[in-house]
């Protein structure tokens, strides 16, 4: 599975679009009023407006070179704050064989750089333009079973054919292709953080054609791009 584009909200556009682009220095792809995007390796990043009287956040992560997670956290040392859990500012994680760190946007989403063993190594100086592409983008629901066998029916099984968990934490994709929707109920804590997860919404296009999009009630839909028809 590759995630080609993900849309959230922010109650503030402008403080969004100035920290992606001209602090941390992502590509903007387009620009209005009300919504921006940002090139993220071969996907992208697209933040509109919220036209809810809450503070939309969420967790994703955007995979980086395997041979670059040291030059990654100096880089990002230097523009954020890193979060820490126990002490530590940085997470190996064993089952996936990946390196990830933790920081915060002007949102509050809960932004990862995650390094895979899996991912190409590059022989550049990093960059936010060694950003290989979206790795994961949270999915938070109150009916984590009916989306989880959605998902597996729209062609996204769960990473090691693994058995979906209600309460837990599923991780939906092939690990080989290194990119995942995280699938999981409200109220469970991110790590390196202090938030827990909410429903709000947000639509993701998988596969160049597939688009799923989660409402303010946690109901998810799943459409063939194809089938939108164009102006």
């Amino acid at each position: 599975m590759l995630i080609n584009k993900v849309t959230l909200y922010s109650n503030d556009v402008d403080q969004m679009r100035h920290f992606y682009v001209h602090e941390l220095g992502f590509t903007l792809i387009e620009s209005s009023e009300d919504a921006f995007s940002i090139k993220a390796g071969c996907s992208e990043l697209e933040i509109r407006k919220s036209h809810s009287d809450e503070d939309p956040f969420y967790h994703f992560a955007f995979n980086i070179p395997q041979n670059k997670f040291k030059e990654a956290k100096t880089w990002a040392k230097s523009k954020v704050t890193l979060h820490k859990e126990a002490d530590e500012d940085e997470v190996y994680f064993e089952h996936s064989d990946a390196y990830s760190l933790y920081f915060s946007d002007p949102s509050h989403n809960i932004v990862e750089f995650i390094a895979r063993n899996s991912s190409a190594a590059s022989e550049e100086n990093f960059s936010v333009q060694s950003v290989i592409n979206i790795s994961e983008i949270n999915i938070t629901t109150n009916d984590v079973m009916s989306a989880g066998k959605g998902l597996i029916q729209y062609g996204v099984p769960v990473r090691y054919e693994e058995s979906l968990k209600e309460d837990g934490l599923n991780f939906m994709g092939e690990y080989e292709e290194g990119a995942f929707l995280l699938l999981g109920p409200r109220g469970r804590r991110w790590i390196f953080s202090d938030k827990k997860a909410e429903v709000y919404p947000l639509s993701i296009t998988i596969n160049q054609v597939k688009n799923i999009e989660i409402d303010s009630e946690g109901e998810i839909r799943f459409t063939d791009c194809r089938d939108i028809p164009t102006t």
